[in-house]
This record gives structure tokens, C-alpha cells and sequence, in this order.
């Protein structure tokens, strides 16, 4: 195995000793002890160890301070007193606050998961999924009684040939009137098949119908999170409009080779349409960009903030430049296709978060962003995946380059993964508070009664964007009659969720 940075980060953090009755010493971390009734308390252990060493708010934590115990009998107390792991890892969470916008702001995002293999498929965009995404939203006038209606299906998936499309509306499951407090259980529990009760809306009020559809979630389901990419020829101007839905890295070969269509097609536009994106690798998020601005690797594109441990270790022994992320001019082994523009239009909304906010973030000191839509979902923070390997040079992290030496050490008793916040992503400006995100230059919702075709002129967002980019009004009126406005999307009741997470090897030192 590589030496890295860690060992020695480790020497001086995390030393493991059996100490005795005196007390912790400086510079160690405690350690379990055996309790008398047995309690398994390894997945505990693991969460309060890598939360200390990694988390972004470990120094506002009072349960994750580095002197929190004197001695590894309280430790192991404090361990057993939440036999329930899941509950004990959000115990030590910063959700003491509810204060949005500032340094002590309540953490929203981060989670775990009991199985981490379900946790890194789905970072590769493999999940147990039936395809078909949709967005929840209350009925008006009614109290919990909540509908959903479709946003798009995936390609190759069980709901790509079933009889649906984006923009019917559903209010029943198995025949149950979906409300708030049944739809996680109805729509997102353990049954792999459902049926769906369609509705229209009659009069502003919703109409049952008596056609079905029923669904099955198929386990490896792979999404391409490139659902459209066309060149549109509007009025002479060529304009490119990709819908992106995922920041993959499994995938950034065909963002590439979608950018290099755009090019030979004579592209001088691009509408980005990035509304449903919660977010992802932000390496993916660096390369996009480059394909947005230009392969100018001396610019800089983000800063990283780390805890005060991380960003004092990383600064040390290797300066302040390997916080900094410069724009790309290569995917892999292959040269970066970029459209090199001084103005881009993204369509976003409340469903756009992370690693779609750190696109437009990071491009706005160089590039003129023209946002459509609604308010972003305002999640300005990185994670990384934590696994029980403290064997590893990077204690815990799970790289997937390095994917054999992570599962090769993993402890058999804990399958626990987690998934922290760690850092925090700034512009080359400095600009990172958009924690009540990020607000539209032009506001647009989308129209329940007017979703339109995702990727057609006339469908309203891209409408109003082709509007701006020609000085031409669109052919459709955009007057919003009844605005979607969604409390939650299918896309956030999947494990990566709204995550934004990085996914590169950490430096070796000799």
C-alpha cells in the first residue's frame, strides 16, 4: 500500500494504546473497554473515531472534542448509553441549532447507512430502482393528503415502457390515499412492486381516475444522468441544451463526448438544465465546468474548508495550492472538449442542490450565469465515505481506486458507512454562503398544468431561455397557472440523496 499523508496524520491524531486508569494522554483518542453486559458497541466506536477526525463541526461538538474523555472506561460509557448505532450517529451531529446561513449552522445532510455497499453502488449511480421520478407535493385545501407527478422516467428501466409520462399526476398507492405520513412507507419502503392511482385536475382540485400503473424496483438499476443532449438551431443561433440529472464520475466520458458533439454542431449557447439535479462527485462538477468556461488549469475553479485538524495538516505539508481545484483540460486519458463561453443559462429550482449550486458558484467569477427558475436548494458543504477500515493509510476513507485494500480490511462485525459533511466547497472570489440558496436572476416555476417535453422549445423553462438568448418572445405564454412546489423528489429518498462528494486519492509523501 501507498504511504499516505495520513500515517503521519494518523501518529499524532490517532494513535490506538491501551491506556490505564490515569487517564487519556495528549494526542491519543480513547478506546473501548469490555462492558459488563457485552453490549456490541464496535459500529459506536467507528462513528465517534471517524466523526473526530473527520467531520466538518467536530469543534463544535461538545461529544466529539478531542478531551471530551478522561479515560477509556467513560468513553466506552458513553458508547453503550445508545445501543441504537444510527441514533447514536446523529447524536453527535451538529443539529443543535436550527440557524441557516452561518458558522454554526445545523447540519441538513449528513447521514449514514448499515450497509455501505448499498451506500458506494449508489454513488456510482447504481441503485434498487423502478425508474420512474417523480416530485411530492400537498393537495390544496386538504390537510396531509399529498399527490405526486412524474418528472421523467430512465431509459432501460421498469417504468420505461409502462404507460406514464411526465406531467400525469398520482394519488394513491395500492389503492391508499397518499398523505404525509404514509408516502415513505408507501412509496419508498420495503415493497419492491407498487401500483400508482392516477388523477387529473379538474377545477383546481384533484379528480381520482380509474387507470393504474404498477411498478417494480429492480435491483443494479444504472441511470445515465444524461437524459437529453441536442443542438437546437433557434432562429440561426445553435444552442445546446443538455439536461443533467447526476454528477457520475462513471459517466464523464459521455458528458465529454456530449460536449464534443455540441462542438462539431457548431454550438455557441448552452442552456444547462440542471433543475432535478441533487448533486454528486464534485470532480464531475470541476469537469463540467471546464467544458462550460474553458481548459484554463490555471485558474481556479473551488477551495476546499476543512475542519481545523484537516485544514492545518493539509496546509503543513503541502501549502495552501492543494486546497485549491483548478478547471481541467482532460477527462481520464482524453482531452477535454470545452465550449470555451463567456455566458451560460442554467434552469434550476429547489431540486438543484450541491453539486449542480458548486457548478454555478464556481463558474460565476468568470462567467456571466443566467439562472432560470426557482431558488436553490442551498447545500454548499462535502462529504466523503467513511468505512470501518482504520487499517487504511487514510483512516476510514473509502477511495474507490483503492477498493480492494478498503474491503479487504473492513471489520466483519460493523457494515456501517457513513457519510459526513467534512468541508466546505468557495469560489476563486471567496464566495461560499448560499446556505438559503442560490436565487434565480430570472423566476420561472414549472406549471403543473404545463410540464411540456423535456428538451422541446416550447417546454416553458427552456422556452424562456431561448427568449433571453434570442431576444425573440417564446411562441407559448409562460403565465404560471398553478406552480409546482414540491416538498420532496424521489431523487432524495435514494442513500446518496443531495450529496456532494469527493472521490479523489489523497497525495502520497515519502
Amino acid at each position: 500500500m501507498k504511504k499516505y499523508f495520513f500515517l503521519f496524520l494518523g501518529l499524532s491524531l490517532f494513535v490506538s494504546c491501551s491506556n490505564d486508569d490515569n487517564g487519556i494522554d495528549p494526542g491519543q483518542t480513547p478506546q473501548p473497554e469490555p462492558n459488563p453486559d457485552n453490549v456490541d458497541i464496535d459500529a459506536q466506536h467507528f462513528m465517534w473515531q471517524a466523526m473526530n477526525l473527520w467531520y466538518f463541526w467536530q469543534g463544535d461538538v461538545p461529544d466529539l472534542a478531542d478531551d471530551r474523555f478522561s479515560s477509556n472506561a467513560e468513553y466506552t460509557a458513553f458508547l453503550v448509553e445508545n445501543t441504537d448505532a444510527e441514533n447514536f450517529y446523529y447524536s453527535i451531529c451538529n443539529r443543535h441549532e436550527e440557524i441557516y446561513g452561518s458558522e454554526t449552522a445545523i447540519d441538513r445532510f449528513s447521514f449514514a447507512y448499515e450497509d455501505y455497499h448499498d451506500l458506494v453502488n449508489s454513488l456510482s449511480g447504481v441503485s434498487k430502482s423502478n425508474g420512474l421520478e417523480f416530485n411530492l407535493m400537498y393537495q390544496y385545501n386538504t390537510g396531509n393528503e399529498i399527490f405526486g407527478y412524474v418528472l421523467y422516467k430512465v431509459p432501460n428501466s421498469n417504468a420505461s415502457d409502462k404507460d406514464i409520462v411526465r406531467g400525469e399526476i398520482f394519488t394513491r398507492v395500492d389503492g391508499v390515499q397518499l398523505t404525509d405520513s404514509n408516502y415513505l412507507n408507501l412509496l419508498f419502503g420495503s415493497n419492491d412492486t407498487y401500483t400508482l392511482g392516477m388523477a387529473h385536475i379538474e377545477n383546481g382540485g384533484f379528480v381520482d381516475d380509474d387507470k393504474e400503473v404498477t411498478l417494480t424496483k429492480v435491483e443494479n438499476q444504472i441511470e445515465d444522468p444524461i437524459l437529453v443532449a441536442k443542438t437546437l438551431d433557434v432562429n440561426g443561433t445553435k444552442v445546446a441544451y443538455l439536461m443533467y440529472n447526476r454528477f457520475l464520475s462513471s459517466f464523464n466520458d459521455q458528458l465529454n463526448e456530449a460536449f464534443a458533439d455540441f462542438k462539431a454542431e457548431g454550438a455557441t449557447e448552452l442552456v444547462l438544465d440542471m433543475r432535478y439535479n441533487p448533486g454528486g462527485n464534485v470532480n464531475t462538477s470541476r469537469l463540467l465546468a471546464s467544458m462550460v468556461y474553458g481548459t484554463k488549469t490555471e485558474e481556479v475553479y473551488i477551495r476546499q474548508r476543512w475542519n481545523d485538524k484537516i485544514q492545518e495538516q493539509f496546509t503543513e505539508l503541502f501549502g495552501p495550492g492543494y486546497l485549491e481545484d483548478n478547471f481541467a483540460s482532460s477527462v481520464g486519458e482524453n482531452p477535454l472538449n470545452s465550449l470555451n463561453l463567456s455566458r451560460v443559462f442554467v434552469l434550476a429550482t429547489g431540486d438543484s442542490a450541491s453539486a449542480s449550486e458548486l457548478v454555478m458558484n464556481g463558474l460565476d467569477p468568470y462567467v456571466d450565469v443566467i439562472h432560470i427558475g426557482g431558488t436553490t436548494r442551498g447545500k454548499n458543504e462535502f462529504s466523503i465515505t467513511l468505512v470501518d477500515n482504520p487499517d487504511l493509510g487514510f483512516p476510514f476513507y473509502y477511495y474507490s481506486g483503492e477498493k480492494e485494500e478498503v474491503e479487504s480490511g473492513i471489520n466483519p462485525n460493523n457494515s456501517w458507512g457513513l457519510q459526513p459533511l467534512v468541508g466546505r466547497n468557495e469560489n476563486a472570489n471567496g464566495f461560499y454562503d448560499y446556505t438559503s440558496g442560490l436565487a434565480p436572476d430570472i423566476v420561472l416555476s414549472e406549471d403543473l398544468t404545463n410540464l411540456g417535453v423535456l428538451g422541446n422549445p416550447n417546454e416553458p423553462l427552456l422556452a424562456r431561455a431561448l427568449q433571453e438568448i434570442t431576444g425573440v418572445s417564446a411562441k407559448i405564454d409562460l403565465t404560471v397557472e398553478m406552480a409546482a412546489e414540491s416538498f420532496t423528489s424521489s431523487r432524495f429518498q435514494t442513500p446518496l440523496k443531495d450529496n456532494m462528494y469527493l472521490d479523489k486519492p489523497l497525495p502520497a509523501i515519502n
